[in-house]
This record gives C-alpha cells, structure tokens and sequence, in this order.
C-alpha cells in the first residue's frame, strides 16, 4: 500500500514537473542524507476546479456569442418566447437574446415580388380564360406576421388565395372582349381594384402585410379553345371591316352627290351671268356698229353683204355672176 502511495505521488510530481530524489538506502552514510522538502505532496483537487472554472468560461463565452443577433438595414428581427412573439427590432444594431429560452426570426424590410400560379377563370360571357398574374408587397407590421401566419410562406399562400379570388370575381363582371381590347380595356381598373380589395381582407384578418400593386400580366386561352375564339374573332373583324366599307361607300355616295349639286349650282349660276353679259355686250355691240354704220350706208351694205357670202360661199361653191355685176368688177379688179 505504501509503494502504491509513493508511485502516486512520483506521477503527481512528474505531471507538476517536480522531481524527488530518492530517499537515501539503508546502507548510506549520514553525509549523503539529503533534506526532504518540507511541502507536502501536491493535491490534484485545485487542477481540477481550475479546468472546470476555464470550461464554465469558455461554455458563457459559447453561450453569449451564440446569442447576439445583429438586425440589418433591409431587415426586421422578432424575438419569440416560447413561441409567443415578445419584441421585434426595426432598427440596425446589435441586440441581445435571452440564450435557450428566446429565438430571432429575420424577415425582409424591402418590397418582395410574389409569383401568382395561372389560373383559369370564366368571364362574364362564360369564355374561359387563363389568368397569369404577379403580386408586389411588403411587411407592415412583422409581430402580426409572426403571430397569425407564422412564415411568409404561409402569409404569402393567403395573399394569393385572396388575388384570386378577387380577380375571379371582378373579371367575372366583364365581357372577353373588354378585357383582350386595348382601345377599350378595363385592366387598369381592375389592377386598382383588386390590390385595394386584397388589402381589406388581409386587413382584415391582421396578417401584418400590404399589397403594394396587383398586375395581370398575361392573359391567355385554354388549348382546346384558342381555334374557335380565333375563328370567332375572326368572323367579327370581317364584319366589322365590312361595315366600315359599306358606310365609307354610303358617305363617298353623299359627298360625290352633294358635289354634283353644288357643281351643276355653280354652272347654272356662271351660265346665267355669262349670258346676261353676252347679252349686254351685244347689244352695246349693236349700238355701236348702228352708229357707226350710219355715217357710211353704202360702206355698210357692202361690209353686210361682205359678211354674208363668209357664211353663204365655201370652198366648193360656184357663183355665176353677170358681167356688169359690181361684184364681179370688185373680183376682177375693176373699180370705178
């Protein structure tokens, strides 16, 4: 028992980095006696507390920088315990969490855009259409978020049930043709009022978010469906193109004839005018041939007699005349 003590205390001096010398054999002389320490053997007792003390130390260390959470700029942090919601940060910084008994949840501060799943809706006038839409939102108040939808999944699976069923009932008040028309298309009102409509009813039942735009981006037609509308469609372009050709030709009717109108108006009147100045400026041709024609009678029945054989003599006429015809002495150069 005694050699297993002095093995011991041989370890615990090594493992310390002290050595013993040997004690000193019967058969030694008094002078190679060497003085025994006067401390006692070391106790193991404190290296314990001391690598248990370090351990503590280094398991708080663990412990508090597991639980500091920093909040971001584009972020909110909500710090549950036991589940139930008891703050939540709006500010950038460091913050503290109670370690094992509170948990931090980040969500987004900026605006999110959410993917709405095509569906298929009938439209006032029973044609099916497919509806590809697409939502933007964001985060209002994250503890209402926390407290009745748990995660943004969730809260986002509720906005795209209630964006459906609105446009399903608004778009469920028009005809097709309204909503494919550009020229007369009610989209931009139905955007407006299917966002303000998802509104209330998250509003209403508080899940901390707001929608900040709906948009329809495209809206197409079932496969089975596409040949007929687009015959359909077609069929009433051509009636309405073949509309607009029968009024154009019913308006170019009306102008060519009010054209027509106005021209035979506008002739008749020239004609009258140009008839009645004719008319004055013969007669003040008459005069003026009367007085003139009376300073001279017989140069007067010549230039009529002249006059008359322009209209009376052509290029075929044979004229007898006698010899002693005055005419005949004019022709033949004759002048008395």
């Amino acid at each position: 028992m005694d050699q297993k003590n002095k093995d011991l205390d041989k370890f615990l001096n090594f493992l310390s980095g002290k050595s013993k010398k040997a004690a000193p054999s019967e058969g030694d002389s008094g002078d190679n006696v060497v003085k025994m320490s006067k401390k006692g053997p070391n106790n193991p007792k404190k290296y314990i507390s001391l690598a248990v003390t370090l351990t503590a130390v280094f398991a708080l260390v663990i412990i508090l920088l597991t639980n500091i959470y920093i909040v971001k700029e584009s972020e909110y942090a909500v710090v549950r315990q036991f589940g139930e919601v008891v703050k939540f940060e709006r500010e950038p910084g460091l913050n503290m969490k109670i370690p094992f008994i509170q948990s931090v949840t980040k969500l987004p501060k900026n605006q999110m855009t959410y993917e709405i799943s095509e569906e298929e809706i009938n439209t006032k006038d029973k044609k099916r259409i497919i509806i590809d839409n697409y939502a933007v939102w964001r985060i209002t108040d994250p503890k209402l978020l926390i407290s009745n939808a748990g995660t943004i999944e969730k809260v986002e699976s509720r906005m795209e049930e209630f964006i459906y069923s609105v446009i399903r009932s608004e778009l469920g008040r028009i005809d097709y043709n309204q909503i494919i028309n550009d020229e007369d298309s009610s989209r931009g009102s139905i955007n407006d009022t299917v966002t303000e409509r998802v509104n209330e009813l998250l509003s209403n039942d508080k899940y901390g978010i707001e929608v900040v735009d709906v948009r329809i981006r495209r809206i197409d037609l079932p496969t089975e469906n596409e040949q007929s509308v687009f015959t359909n469609m077609i069929s009433d372009r051509e009636s309405i193109a073949q509309k607009y050709l029968s009024e154009g030709d019913a308006q170019k009717r009306r102008i060519e004839a009010k054209t027509d109108q106005e021209v035979q108006e506008m002739l008749a009147t020239a004609n009258k005018k140009a008839a009645i100045i004719q008319a004055e400026g013969e007669a003040e041709a008459a005069k003026i041939y009367n007085k003139s024609f009376s300073q001279d009678p017989e140069f007067y029945s010549l230039y009529r007699t002249l006059e008359s054989y322009k209209k009376t003599v052509g290029e075929d006429t044979v004229i007898i005349l006698p010899s002693t015809s005055p005419y005949a002495n004019i022709l033949s150069g004759y002048i008395k």
